[in-house]
Formats: structure tokens, sequence, C-alpha cells
């Protein structure tokens, strides 16, 4: 009886110690913390810092290092230097009509980019793989090739050149087959805009306008178009940057005649070789304007389109939220 009253009150046996102590029972939690605060992509801070050394570097060298030059030179005579070199009668000519073709183009190829979009995103046709692949081939195809085959077509000694002469339709070396280049190469921008943006929104919205009683026409104007419109405006704006500044196949298919024929970057080559450093540079400078109101426009979408997105995510799920 004693002897089990003795086991009863004796003390639990000791357990041994871990090596290392308590130090070894914080550090596996210490470890679980840093790991847990450590980014997702598990770069150590100098590796980060590098990578994004590197890019600006990229960035300032190869963009805002010419940016630089280019209203450094425009401006390097002085404001009026610059001002009298884009008053030249020339310049004035050059930057009319590279703006008249990039009114003729850009609504063509817009209503082309929506009709071809919408036609290979909502409907499936004999060819529809063919279709794609010439939306493409401005992509693949030099733009000097182009206008070369613009030449051989409607040029004097063209396939169609002798007809065309005889009956007093001149297109080669002149607006027309300026701007039957410049809509070539600007053809796929806004059909390559439009097309995952038109997949990405589905039918939904356009099965229920149909069942309501909607035409096609009513749907694609007042349901498509709409959910769409942010995508159509970068592929205007990007077809409108690759009109203006436009060089291989205009310079192919234009003659390059001072006053008539002589778009901006022509007009600014032009310049540079005649050694007219300063009026070339200010001529690029109008180029250079264009290209960072596009850009700017294009970031300005981007943002808007960004908060409304979120604007609608939370609108969608406040009602679900918890007090």
């Amino acid at each position: 009886m004693q002897g089990e009253l003795g086991e009863r009150l004796a003390p639990p046996p000791r357990r041994r110690a871990a090596p290392g102590g308590a130090a070894a029972g914080t550090a596996a939690p210490a470890a679980a913390r840093r790991a847990r605060r450590r980014p997702a992509t598990g770069e150590p801070p100098v590796v980060r810092w590098l990578l994004v050394g590197l890019a600006l570097a990229f960035l300032g060298l190869f963009l805002l290092v010419p940016l630089a030059v280019v209203f450094g030179q425009a401006f390097g005579k002085g404001a009026a230097a610059y001002a009298q070199a884009l008053g030249q009668r020339e310049t004035r000519a050059a930057l009319r009509l590279t703006l008249t073709v990039a009114l003729l183009v850009v609504p063509l190829n817009t209503a082309f980019g929506v009709a071809a979009a919408w036609a290979l995103a909502r409907f499936e046709f004999p060819g529809k793989s063919i279709l794609t692949s010439l939306i493409d081939l401005p992509f693949a195809v030099s733009p000097v090739i182009a206008g070369l085959v613009f030449v051989l077509l409607f040029g004097a000694r063209g396939l169609f050149g002798p007809w065309l002469d005889a009956h007093g339709i001149k297109i080669v070396f002149a607006l027309p087959g300026i701007f039957l280049a410049t809509a070539f190469v600007t053809v796929p921008f806004v059909a390559r805009e439009l097309l995952p943006t038109l997949r990405a929104a589905g039918t939904d919205a356009e099965e229920a306008a149909l069942l309501l009683g909607a035409s096609g026409a009513q749907t694609l104007w007042r349901v498509t178009l709409p959910e769409v419109r942010w995508g159509l405006l970068y592929g205007v704006l990007l077809c409108t940057a690759r009109a203006v500044g436009e060089f291989g196949a205009v310079s192919v298919v234009s003659g390059k005649i001072r006053g008539q024929t002589n778009t901006l970057p022509l007009h600014v080559e032009n310049l540079y070789n005649e050694y007219q450093f300063a009026a070339a540079f200010a001529a690029a400078s109008l180029l250079t304007l264009m290209a960072l109101a596009t850009l700017v426009l294009r970031q300005v979408m981007r943002s808007r389109d960004g908060r409304r997105a979120a604007a609608a995510l939370s609108a969608a799920g406040a009602p679900g939220e918890q007090p």
C-alpha cells in the first residue's frame, strides 16, 4: 500500500532537453515568419533593384535620350528659328498631306477592323483562318516590299499602268498611292485590338438584346461597341500613330516630290540629307509630339478603364459584404 502511494506521489520524470535549448524552440517560428514575409518571387532585394535599374537605364538610353536630342536640336538655334522652320511652305505642305492621309485611312481601317473582329469573334465560316492570316499579313511583309507591290501594280509599266494612263488616272506618285500604301500597313491594328476584347466580353448581352427584339445594327451600336469601346479607341490610336509616322511604303510610292507627295517623315529625311539639321529636327519634333500625345491618350484611357473596372467590382461585391 505504501509502495503504491509512493509511486503516485513521486514527481514525473524529466524530459531531456533538445539540443540548443530554448533557442531551438524559437528558431522554427521565426523562420516561418520570415518565410511568410518573403515576397512571392523569392528574389533578394539586391536582384530586384538591379533589374529595375537595368530597365530604367534601357528606357533612358533608348527613349529619353533620343527625345532630348530631338527637342534640343530643334530649339538649338532658338525659338524664332524653330518657328521659321515650321512655317516653311514645304513643311506645311508635308504636314497637311500627312494629316489628310491619316484622316482618310483611319476611318476606313476602323470600319474594316470592327467588321473583321466581329465576324471572327462571333461567327464560324469557311476561310476564317485565312482571314486571320490576311489581317496579320502587314506585320509579316516589309513596308518597302508592300510599296513595291503597288508600284508593280499601278505604276506606268505595271500591270494596270497602261489602262490607268489611258484613262488619265494617276495612283503611284500621287495621293491615291500614298493612301493605299498607308492603308495596307495600318490594317491590323484596330482588328487586333478588338478581337481579344470581343472574345473576352462574350455573347450574353448581345443574345439578350436580340431576344428583346433588337436588330443586328442596334445590337452592334448599342450593346457591342459600348462594351468594347476602350479596345476600339486603343486600336484607333495605334492606327493613327502608324499612319502619321509611316515611312517605308510611302517612300516607294510617293516619288518624294517636294510640296506635293512628301509626307512629314519623308520631308524630315530630305532636310537632313541637305544638312538643314535645325529644320529637320523641328519637323521631327512635330512627329514626336504626335507620338507622345498618342501615348498620353492611351495611358489616360487605360487608367480610366481600370478605375471603371475597379468601381464595378467594388459595386458588385458591396451587397455581399458582411458588416
